[in-house]
């Protein structure tokens, strides 16, 4: 078994990753070390959990060579604000003996800040796309110097809408630079941006999107609605020797929100919440504090969880089942990281069938179902969303009377067969003074007389 020895490391960068207890390379790592330090433009797909972030690390640190310039010569591109934490701390820890300076910059804080940050230099800048635009925009950032550019979970960027600030920020950097891009799926919008910007780049898929890790084990339930869902949460996380560190992904922010005070009314503290409405500080203590293990489950989002390196989680639940079946690979690929077994459960409704049908066709596999515990309460209660359309009840036809109704026509009543002629006031005033004789003939007087 390869050993992180093969890629023969400089002794300060491989000391750092035998401190850090990195053993064995994943394969996405093995494959990808040569052909960044090559320098050709690569495109790596793996699922989440396999490594990537480390893939990509290793050779840009093995290559980057001391220098007291101003300007970055690395540019790391992520989704999220959470994931420039988790990646700077890697770099932190995988720098530990090198003169590396690395600065991580998202919105939501104060940008006065990392604009004084940049101006003391920086080897390598790890950013959101927006508000990597923005210091640029400042002119606090000149990105002249970028020799590489790694773009990460670039699938969930574009999702995202980052497109516009991807190709404006490519216009900014010089032609001559590597492009290293790492997706755990290939999209028409990926293949879109390869073909645009990336010169014959090296392909190198590990897993393809789709296919079922064989150390997570699946299951599902078939659940009537949201409340019975809750009920059957509740009753797994009741086995806390079973269901140690739990992750569960809900559709959007207030079904998140929704779910959360429902366990928290009996699981109280040992349970966290995290979504892109939530304050910065709130979140990163959340991911904190089940990452420490202080909370036992974490309410979350897609968009938020995915690419944190979170450890030890032993089980992932669906509480609902992702319209797009890629969602469902990212999702269960939080557990069973690093060669470790985890265990996902999916929690599908009637009208969520056809989603749960389709992500077994992704994986030509189908999802071994159980039934509902005997002590989880089918409740009749329904969310707003569950609830039938309150005019449903009512008669669509209601306007159909009046037509019915033509037959019985009656004469209108004296007072409604008036005609708008306008207003009235010029009428009257004609009315009082009659129409004149004259049209202001001032002779009209001499020829009376005269007659």
């Amino acid at each position: 078994m390869a050993t992180f020895e093969i890629f023969q490391l400089r002794k300060h960068l491989q000391r750092a990753v035998d401190e850090i207890g990195y053993k064995v390379p994943t394969a996405i790592q093995e494959e990808s070390f040569s052909v960044i330090l090559s320098g050709k433009d690569i495109l790596g797909i793996a699922q989440t959990g396999t490594g990537k972030t480390l893939g990509y690390l290793l050779p840009i640190l093995e290559e980057l060579k001391f220098s007291d310039q101003l300007n970055p010569r690395v540019l790391i591109l992520v989704p999220t604000r959470e994931l420039v934490t988790q990646v700077v701390e890697e770099i932190e820890r995988l720098s530990a003996y090198m003169n590396v300076r690395t600065i991580g910059v998202f919105g939501g804080v104060n940008i006065k800040t990392q604009k004084a940050q940049i101006a003391e230099g920086v080897d390598i800048i790890v950013a959101t796309p927006g508000r990597l635009f923005d210091l640029v925009m400042h002119q606090s950032l000149a990105l002249k110097n970028i020799k590489k550019l790694v773009i990460d979970e670039v699938d969930v960027m574009l999702d995202l809408g980052f497109r516009p600030q991807l190709l404006s920020i490519f216009e900014l950097m010089p032609d001559k630079r590597q492009n290293i891009m790492f997706s755990a799926t290939m999209t028409n919008d990926v293949e879109e941006l390869i073909d645009d910007f990336f010169i014959a780049p090296e392909k190198i898929s590990i897993a393809v999107s789709g296919t079922p890790l064989d150390n997570i084990r699946q299951s599902c339930y078939a659940v009537p609605n949201f409340y019975t869902k809750v009920n059957l949460i509740s009753s797994l996380l009741r086995d806390t020797n079973k269901f140690q560190k739990v992750l569960i992904f809900a559709s959007n922010k207030r079904m998140a929100d929704l779910l959360f005070s429902q366990l928290e009314e009996e699981f109280g503290m040992e349970c966290s919440l995290i979504h892109s409405n939530k304050s910065q500080n709130y979140r990163f203590k959340s991911i904190a504090d089940f990452d420490s293990g202080r909370h036992r489950v974490l309410v979350a989002t897609d968009i938020i969880a995915r690419g944190l390196d979170l450890d030890k989680i032993t089980h992932v639940i669906n509480f609902d089942t992702p319209l797009f079946p890629e969602n469902y690979m990212h999702r269960i690929g939080r557990t069973g990281r690093a060669e470790k077994e985890g265990s996902s459960i999916l929690l599908y409704t009637p009208a969520e069938k056809g989603n749960k049908l389709a992500i077994e066709e992704l994986m030509y596999y189908k999802i071994p179902a159980k039934k509902l515990p005997v002590d989880v309460e089918i409740s009749k209660e329904l969310t707003a969303d569950e609830r039938p359309d309150e005019d449903m009840g009512k008669d669509i036809n209601r306007n159909s009377k009046l037509v019915a109704g033509a037959s019985g026509f009656h004469e209108k009543k004296e007072k409604n067969k008036k005609v708008n002629l306008g207003g009235s006031y010029k009428r009257d005033i004609a009315k009082k003074y009659k129409k004149p004789k004259t049209r202001g003939d001032k002779t009209y007087h001499k020829r009376q007389k005269r007659g």
